[in-house]
């Protein structure tokens, strides 16, 4: 009988480990990444030269940039207001799981270098940055030598936007991905 309850026991375990595994696939939220995200003064190291594609200057001069800031304006809080949030927007977590990077990872994977102010960044769309950040990591993955999950880089698609841009947002225009990706476009310049 004992040794019944322990397989029982042990295939149970195993069950929730493939559900786990499984949720986790699916876009679930895993509990924990080996990569760390670093915040954007990180990338802006090497993202904001010509030479790299000045990547930085056209990420500060657009609204991904400002994403947090503007959840302070009088307009936000009526968007806020209607939709039932009852925080200040740059408080509540309704509004800040789109309008910062990484809000709702664990905290032990956010490098004190990671704020709120920086908005909508780099690792918002391409991944936590902590070990695809070295010079020698990016040079691979850019010449196609390194598997970019390796180094929790992520190639962004249309998936990772309808995070946010969908009809869920209060703010909602309709979402042509071919059409944004032009607005936010930051190409590495070709050697």
């Amino acid at each position: 009988m004992k040794k019944l309850v322990a397989l029982f026991i042990a295939v149970a375990f195993l069950v929730m480990m493939v559900a786990v595994y499984v949720y986790a696939a699916e876009g679930g939220k895993p509990a924990a990444s080996k990569f760390n995200y670093v915040g954007v003064k990180k990338c802006k190291m090497c993202h904001k030269t010509k030479k790299s594609g000045s990547q930085f200057g056209l990420w500060e001069k657009r609204g991904h940039a400002r994403a947090y800031a503007t959840l302070a304006t009088e307009q936000s809080k009526e968007v806020a207001k209607k939709a039932g949030v009852k925080d200040d927007p740059q408080k509540a977590k309704e509004c800040l799981v789109c309008h910062v990077t990484a809000y709702d990872v664990p905290a032990a994977q956010k490098m004190a270098t990671l704020t709120l102010e920086e908005g909508v960044s780099c690792e918002a769309c391409h991944g936590p940055g902590s070990a695809y950040m070295k010079l020698k990591v990016m040079k691979d993955l850019y010449a196609k030598k390194a598997n970019a999950e390796d180094y929790g880089y992520v190639r962004s698609d249309e998936k990772v936007c309808l995070k946010c841009h969908n009809p869920k947002s209060p703010t909602y225009k309709k979402f042509v991905f071919t059409e944004a990706l032009k607005v936010i476009a930051h190409p590495v310049p070709e050697k």
